[in-house]
């Protein structure tokens, strides 16, 4: 991809299953904070990758491991002038537990990983062998052999029972939950504050403080990711980007490249394209 002075990134994503990996050099790109629908498991290369994560801020220098659930917001930008380099694949929630149920011969369950960042040089090795096979002339079976074995070495080496996070309050959360579900039900409306506070029987500011606590991000922010993860599906399915944008809720193509490159480092012409 090309982009700003000494950045650039490699993209690549499955056909046929929720597998995407990506590889890159950022020394001015600032993601903004959003999440995936997957796990993602990064390691770095070389650099500082600085990124706030659960109310905290971290940093991952060469040889550390990053992982992130589903859904958990984060952001990222250099941690110095000389950037970084890294690799993340993205996996599909339903591959990994599949890959855990199958090792146990029964349900097995969801992995949490409580720790964003790691040191663990034989992860990262791994995740590296994957990212290669990925992306590189690999066959199939090889492939999945590999996705296998990092999928279990980070459930046994690195998943715990859960996130170290205090629970929100139970007003909170149901608040948190109707404004959700009116986005959701809605979408791709472009709702205002107001109708979110008319649907939660609050103000405005209890809503953003609620869904904040929740979700670790604003009403507006889970919005723009539901219209990102939309406009991804249709661009993965082949559609023209002014179309995806479009329909997605995005004001034209060059909204949804923006936003786009800003959550995912790629941008949506080199995302479509991707596909091997």
């Amino acid at each position: 991809m090309a982009g700003m002075a000494g950045d650039w990134s490699r993209y690549w994503r499955s056909a046929e299953r929720p597998v995407e990996a990506m590889h890159a050099h950022f020394e001015r790109h600032v993601y903004h904070r959003h999440s995936h629908e997957t796990y993602s498991f990064g390691v770095t290369d070389t650099g500082v990758q600085a990124f706030s994560c659960r109310g905290a801020s971290h940093a991952s220098t060469a040889g550390m491991v990053i992982a992130f659930n589903p859904d958990e917001p984060h952001d990222g930008h250099p941690g110095d002038e000389l950037g970084f380099t890294y690799r993340i694949v993205h996996l599909g929630a339903e591959l990994v537990t599949g890959v855990l149920d199958g090792a146990a011969g029964g349900r097995a369950g969801a992995p949490l990983f409580a720790e964003p960042v790691l040191r663990d040089p034989v992860l990262a090795a791994g995740l590296r062998r994957l990212h290669t096979a990925l992306l590189g002339p690999a066959p199939a079976l090889v492939r999945d052999e590999v996705l296998d074995g990092v999928v279990l070495a980070m459930a046994g080496r690195a998943a715990t029972r859960g996130p170290r996070t205090a629970p929100a309050p139970a007003g909170a959360r149901w608040i948190a939950a109707r404004v959700r579900e009116l986005l959701d039900a809605r979408f791709p409306a472009d709702l205002d504050a107001e109708a979110l506070a008319a649907a939660a029987g609050v103000s405005r500011f209890a809503v953003y403080r609620a869904f904040r606590a929740v979700h670790g991000m604003t009403p507006g922010d889970y919005q723009r990711q539901l219209r990102l993860r939309d406009a991804r599906g249709r661009l993965a399915g082949g559609a023209p980007i002014a179309e995806a944008a479009a329909l997605a809720g995005f004001a034209d193509q060059s909204h949804l490249t923006r936003w786009f490159v800003r959550a995912y480092g790629v941008t949506p012409g080199a995302f479509r394209a991707a596909a091997g």
